[in-house]
């Protein structure tokens, strides 16, 4: 499928037999929010938006001021093959409006889609690829979500151990019905947890396949009985979800400018981390197992905060290993790329990679203490327009 214009959209609408039409956004903590309208309210939610009480969505707006509206995004069209197929269902991102016609501050996407655009002044093509984990556990007698798993399989087995199999195919495939294409899927090392990678693409697609995804995962287990679990810690002692962020940067001038865009990462990573490990929770991920604790870099290395992999091709690439699936996709990817641009613009250095004689400065230990670096860091505060605290997640 590709990316379809406004007029697209509406042929697509009355050709397709679709009865409904959801406009998704994401609040600032990275849960998706939607509303369904019929195809006859299709014009004019692009001409005037579909209106909602933004004081409903926590960090939005106050009650005196909660006039938002949805405007969709033609570009973003899908279908949601796993609905009712008496009558197609499909589902577009929207942008997010005031009364006046002015883009909504604090909605994350145009957060992103403005870093997106700061890089591409700077003549800067950027590419993000994503791992994602997740657990399956089983539910009880009321569907009601436990904590057994759904399996006791290792890092890439096979059935019959790994009883994940099937389900994972069946995430894999609907992604492919919705035009968004997985490059691999694994059990991981953890009981019952799983694993899906992501080609690279622009960063607000990136973002948006993030959000399908978590969507389809979900719907997927809920089919089979299941519950999946995204939480960064969700057993003790077993392997905590990860949401590695693999970036890839060219400089249309032909600069090399991947190794200070990465040095300009570790320079802001503390101040970013509130919002790449948003719960308390993912306190408890952070220095156990593979997920790092301390600042640092090498080539290959997982348990460092930034790896270089190796490949087979040209490309450059590297992945920042400390965020876990709680974060907001929209939210780190702007952090993280808006950090790159500092790196570059100050022609940062990179340390030395990691070695076990070099003591390496720690990323914070507790929730508190990174959401007050965050608080009186002017690089974020500049990014989030003087308005931190609606962003921290409680």
């Amino acid at each position: 499928m590709s990316a379809y214009t406004k007029e697209e959209v509406i042929e697509f609408i009355e050709q397709e037999d679709v009865k409904f039409i959801r406009l998704a956004f994401c609040d600032i903590y990275g849960n998706q929010k939607n509303l369904a309208i019929l195809p006859s309210e299709l014009e004019r939610a692009f001409e005037q938006g579909i209106g909602f009480d933004g004081s409903a969505i926590d960090g939005f707006t106050d009650s005196a001021h909660s006039d938002l509206f949805l405007f969709p995004i033609a570009s973003t069209l899908t279908v949601l093959p796993w609905r009712s197929t008496s009558g197609k269902v499909v589902r577009m991102f929207c942008e997010i409006k005031r009364p006046d016609g002015s883009l909504f501050e604090k909605e994350s996407r145009y957060i992103l889609k403005k870093a997106v655009l700061a890089a591409r002044e700077q003549n800067l093509e950027i590419n993000i690829g994503t791992e994602c984990e997740f657990y399956l556990f089983k539910t009880d007698e009321k569907g009601d979500p436990t904590k057994i798993p759904f399996d006791n399989a290792g890092y890439m087995s096979v059935a019959p151990e790994d009883k994940g199999e099937n389900i994972r195919r069946e995430i894999c495939l609907t992604l492919k019905e919705m035009d968004i294409h997985p490059e691999s899927s694994h059990h991981e090392e953890g009981p019952g947890q799983n694993e899906v990678d992501f080609r690279y693409a622009a960063p607000l697609k990136s973002a948006d396949n993030v959000m399908n995804f978590i969507t389809v995962v979900r719907a997927a287990a809920a089919r089979n009985g299941l519950y999946a679990d995204f939480s960064p810690k969700p057993l003790s002692g077993q392997c905590g979800n990860g949401f590695h962020i693999n970036i890839s940067v060219k400089s249309e001038e032909g600069k090399d400018v991947f190794e200070s865009f990465m040095a300009g990462v570790l320079s802001h990573i503390k101040e970013m981390t509130v919002f790449l490990n948003p719960i308390a929770e993912s306190y408890d991920r952070l220095g156990s197992g593979k997920a790092p604790s301390t600042i640092g870099w090498a080539k290959e290395n997982r348990t460092q905060l930034i790896r270089i992999p190796s490949t087979r091709d040209n490309e450059k690439r590297f992945e920042v290993r400390s965020p876990d699936p709680t974060a907001n996709p929209y939210i780190a990817f702007a952090l993280l790329i808006y950090a790159g641009l500092d790196g570059i613009k100050g022609n940062f250095k990179l340390p030395e990679p990691a070695n076990p004689d070099i003591k390496r400065e720690s990323l914070p230990k507790f929730w508190g203490e990174a959401a007050d670096l965050a608080r009186q860091s002017e690089f974020i505060r500049n990014i989030l327009n003087n308005d931190v605290e609606s962003f921290l997640r409680r």
